[in-house]
């Protein structure tokens, strides 16, 4: 069992994937394969905007017929985020993101992004015996 006091600096994946709000969805999609993962942050002016994940790429650009190619990240991305710092322990994550119902929780510092934590981070931290937390530990397969 996770100890209350673990902090999200200890579970969350870092260095997250970070384009442009006006990148497009191609970029976006392009960047998750290369770094073999389901989320990009979005940032304005150097400013952390949003978030976009693998489901949105399909859900709102590809089945409302969008072209990829040009859709911007800006009219993509999900754009009312919630963040926690580094030093947040584990139990805040799970909080924010169940009230939230959120599955990706981006870790920041001052409002510079560091880490993502997932619900199968979570998962592995606090339970890896779990279903989900077996899951998340097993090495990726293409």
């Amino acid at each position: 069992m996770v100890k209350p006091t673990q902090q999200l600096r200890d579970v969350m994946t870092p260095d997250p994937v970070i384009l442009e709000a006006s990148a497009t969805v191609a970029d976006a999609a392009r960047r998750m394969r290369e770094r073999d993962v389901g989320d990009v942050l979005v940032q304005h002016d150097g400013e952390l905007c949003g978030i976009v994940t693998d489901r949105d790429l399909v859900v709102r650009c590809i089945a409302e017929a969008q072209d990829p190619r040009t859709q911007t990240l800006e009219h993509l991305c999900s754009q009312d985020l919630a963040t926690l710092a580094a030093d947040a322990s584990v139990d805040d994550a799970v909080e924010l993101m169940r009230t939230r119902a959120i599955r990706r929780l981006p870790i920041v510092d001052a409002g510079t992004p560091l880490g993502i934590v997932s619900l199968g981070d979570l998962a592995k931290a606090r339970d890896p015996q779990s279903a989900l937390g077996q899951i998340s530990a097993a090495p990726a397969t293409r």
